[in-house]
């Protein structure tokens, strides 16, 4: 009898926050749009860079320190990624993985973010806290794609995990974690808001 084995899985890892702690959310929202508003550098590093909406990536990089609701998300994603590290097999030794960076994103309607990976991280993340009705979601690129070559296209009934692209829809309060080399995009923010959302990575250090 013949037997297929399915190789070299891409791992995501989903929880819902929002139903553990239910003032995560409101609170780490009214925190992001008040630095939001406030960070000139990060609304002008925006706009320069064509970015349609808000980033604190390239302005601030202490929010966890800045900020109490940014520092208790911080702190509960911690348990999140050492899970997940468990889930991938890792060995970490004597080391661990750490916190790196952490930054705001606000998304305008029609904004969306290009294709991209987080080089020098291990594990790769977003809190979502606002996702309004119509709001992008985020897709993962099968990591093979640069090798299929002659291969012809997948059927649009694919199985989901022989599709070359996967997208997640989120909600307020999803946490999504991932292995930073994984290539990953954000979709056209189709709603008539903003979609806000905390991404961030973790170092083996």
């Amino acid at each position: 009898m013949a037997r297929i084995t399915h190789l070299f899985t891409s791992l995501i890892y989903r929880a819902e926050l929002a139903a553990r702690v239910s003032s995560l959310v409101g609170d780490v929202r009214a925190a992001a749009l008040a630095i939001a508003a406030e960070d000139r550098a990060g609304q002008a590093w925006s706009r320069a860079q064509g970015y349609r909406g808000y980033t604190s990536y390239a302005s601030l990089n202490d929010l966890p320190r800045r900020s109490p609701e940014m520092a208790d998300l911080a702190r509960h994603l911690d348990g999140h990624v050492r899970r997940f590290a468990g889930e991938l097999d890792l060995d970490l030794g004597r080391r661990r993985l750490q916190l790196d960076s952490l930054w705001i994103n606000i998304l305008e309607p029609g904004g969306h973010h290009a294709a991209h990976i987080h080089p020098n991280a291990v594990v790769s993340g977003t809190f979502y806290v606002d996702v309004p009705r119509g709001a992008s979601a985020i897709r993962f690129e099968d990591p093979r794609l640069a090798l299929m070559m002659a291969a012809p296209p997948r059927k649009a009934s694919a199985r989901r995990r022989n599709r070359t692209f996967v997208e997640v829809a989120p909600k307020p309060g999803t946490l999504l974690l991932w292995e930073s080399w994984l290539r990953h995009e954000v979709l056209e923010n189709r709603a008539r808001r903003a979609r806000v959302s905390v991404s961030f990575n973790f170092r083996w250090e």
